[in-house]
């Protein structure tokens, strides 16, 4: 028979395991994976810049870098919605996303529903290229939990636009 006080530890052993297993199951990550608009080939790294619920700012190195190029990004527990760009060339440029919609020569960010991601994955679309050249690659699909992305880095008028505004 077991006395009050071991009794007592195994309760609080037992707590202590089902609370760090909540705690676990609260924090949820998504990966990213991020493909060339032409190739539709995966492009690996590690300058991420993402934001939540329509905030202004980046979040800078939230992500972390699978072995296959992928990223993995844990997510706030009050995310809701989610936007990643990401850079290149030691992370002076910004790729351009291909979902984002064109008005009046600026590009405007499309928001995409973490609870949609987390339950069967999102392809955003691929608008940088005809649709006959769209057709010509194979078909993308995402898991759950994974949201794919198409970029293309800028193009000479948008590089030199870039340095006129500066």
């Amino acid at each position: 028979m077991l006395s009050r006080t071991h009794r007592g530890m195994v309760l609080l052993f037992c707590m202590a395991i089902f609370c760090g297993s909540l705690c676990a199951q609260t924090q949820k990550t998504i990966t990213l994976r991020m493909l060339y608009a032409r190739s539709g080939k995966l492009i690996a790294t590690t300058h991420f810049l993402v934001r939540f619920n329509h905030q202004k700012a980046f979040i800078a190195n939230t992500v972390e870098l699978n072995e296959d190029g992928t990223g993995k990004l844990s997510l706030p527990a009050n995310a809701k919605e989610i936007t990643v760009q990401a850079t290149y060339d030691s992370a002076t440029e910004t790729f351009v996303n291909c979902d984002s919609a064109a008005t009046k020569g600026y590009l405007i960010d499309r928001w995409y529903t973490l609870s949609e991601i987390l339950a069967s994955g999102v392809v955003a679309p691929n608008g940088c290229l005809k649709p006959s050249d769209a057709a010509k690659l194979k078909p993308t699909t995402a898991k759950p939990g994974e949201f794919v992305f198409f970029v293309r880095p800028r193009n000479k008028h948008e590089l030199s636009q870039d340095d006129s505004s500066e």
